[in-house]
């Protein structure tokens, strides 16, 4: 059997983090099969549905890798085929069209809860004569008696007896097609073999089930995966954070490092933590995803993203982390090369955003030095050191990080000190204060020009405490 998967998510918002989840999954499970994936934008909703939705879904999706093979197939632009589904389930007794009244509708609601049943269409309109001339819905004749069961790849056999669903509607007043009927007929013409999806949508499954039958088709294979929860067990929502996909890229996080997150959400491959997109593919299966829902932890997630930023190739990271100095005002092509700047520094953050105000001193001076570290480093005594290190840097033909050693070390011999009372107060003059690597790489990657301007002002700013 052709493993066909696809990810159907309405444009009504953004690429929330548990659609990419269920994205992701179904797009492994293609992957990993040799399979297609589809993509479907479910734009039924028309007043709800919107343009900056899609191309925000069409951007989560592209971010974090997840190509599609066939599509973005609009369901706005095949309501004929819905139309013609519909017709020939009227023709074949199948559905009906129903004039109940909201007003009825409600009434009937509130005895049924009133009286503590389950809330449902009671077939008032079965078999009545309604014209198609006046205003109505249509009905699927759901089946009266049996049940259906259909073995779902994460929850295993479910059975629901037809007693307990209703004749749902399937064609709205003003003629557009319902969720449960346009899904049907997409998931049987684009031939979908695993509809993956998130357990929210399990009630859906025995109403579509009956439908396909009632066209002559059999069911596609069923995973509903868990939702994902805040850590207050409730949801995960909006008031938990971001939960925005391309919320997480503006925060700093490398889509590989989200796409690991997720994927460890509900599932797990023994204690492995990290998983290139190769491993993930050979090992996931969704038949080993969790029942029981996940919740979304940011501390772990940051974590990973730690593990990506130092691991990750400096040249990937180079090229994320140039938006986020572009954001602090900082043109990176004017300064040291950033894969070095990477390299260096990529010890010291979590976040892309972090990597980018910890090595923002290597692209523009400081404004001020770090108070604490400044009055402890830049004394009197300082000045000397300070002095002779720059009047022997700038002897340097090549500015490179053996020859910037070599004078460091050549400055603690001339005035015959320990290295700590040279390279303490130097770094605090090129740096104000930051957190650094080695001061010969922190000399070189700052620049001799930067050097000389920063030692000058830590000068300065020795001269003034003295006065």
């Amino acid at each position: 059997m052709s493993i066909r998967t696809r990810f159907a998510p309405s444009p009504t918002g953004y690429l929330h983090i548990g659609g990419a989840r269920t994205a992701l999954f179904a797009w492994l499970y293609a992957r990993k099969h040799g399979g297609k994936f589809v993509l479907r934008i479910e734009d039924t909703d028309l007043e709800r549905s919107t343009e900056e939705s899609v191309n925000a879904i069409l951007e989560g999706m592209a971010w974090m890798g997840l190509d599609y093979d066939e599509g973005p197939f609009y369901q706005t632009h095949r309501f004929e085929r819905y139309e013609e589904v519909i017709q020939q389930l009227l023709n074949d007794g199948k559905a009906y069209r129903c004039n109940c009244t909201k007003e009825r509708i409600e009434k009937l609601r509130e005895d049924q809860m009133a009286a503590k049943e389950k809330p449902r269409y009671d077939g008032h309109c079965r078999g009545q004569d309604i014209s198609a001339d006046e205003p109505h819905v249509i009905r699927f004749l759901n089946p009266p008696d049996g049940a259906v069961q259909f073995d779902d790849l994460v929850r295993g056999s479910i059975t629901v007896q037809n007693s307990e669903l209703d004749d749902l509607i399937i064609k709205r007043t003003d003629g557009s097609p319902t969720y449960n009927l346009s899904v049907v007929v997409d998931d049987l013409d684009m031939k979908i073999s695993h509809v993956i999806r998130g357990d929210d949508h399990i009630n859906n499954t025995p109403r579509q089930i009956n439908i396909l039958h009632a066209i002559g088709h059999e069911a596609p294979t069923y995973a509903h995966v868990p939702m994902i929860l805040g850590e207050d067990g409730a949801r995960l929502s909006k008031r938990h954070g971001a939960t925005s996909v391309v919320d997480y890229r503006e925060m700093g996080y490398l889509p590989e490092a989200v796409m690991n997150y997720l994927v460890r959400l509900g599932w797990s491959a023994g204690d492995q933590e990290l998983f290139t997109l190769d491993e993930m593919i050979s090992l996931f299966d969704v038949v080993d995803v969790n029942k029981a829902p996940s919740t979304f932890n940011t501390e772990k997630l940051q974590w990973i993203n730690a593990q990506y930023i130092k691991e990750e190739d400096a040249s990937r990271v180079a090229q994320l982390l140039s938006v986020h100095l572009g954001n602090l005002g900082i043109d990176p092509s004017e300064g040291p090369n950033l894969e070095e700047v990477v390299v260096a520094q990529r010890e010291r953050a979590q976040t892309l955003i972090e990597l980018a105000e910890v090595s923002q001193f290597y692209y523009r001076d400081f404004d001020e030095f770090d108070e604490k570290m400044a009055k402890k480093q830049l004394r009197p005594v300082a000045a000397d050191v300070l002095q002779t290190a720059q009047t022997d840097l700038n002897t340097l033909e090549s500015w490179d990080i053996d020859s910037i050693h070599d004078v460091i070390h050549g400055v603690a011999e001339k005035l015959n000190i320990k290295m700590g009372k040279v390279g303490t107060p130097l770094r605090v003059a090129v740096t104000g204060g930051a957190a650094s690597p080695s001061l010969d790489l922190t000399l070189y990657l700052i620049g001799k020009e930067a050097c000389n301007r920063r030692i000058d002002k830590a000068l300065e700013y020795i001269a003034n405490r003295a006065e």
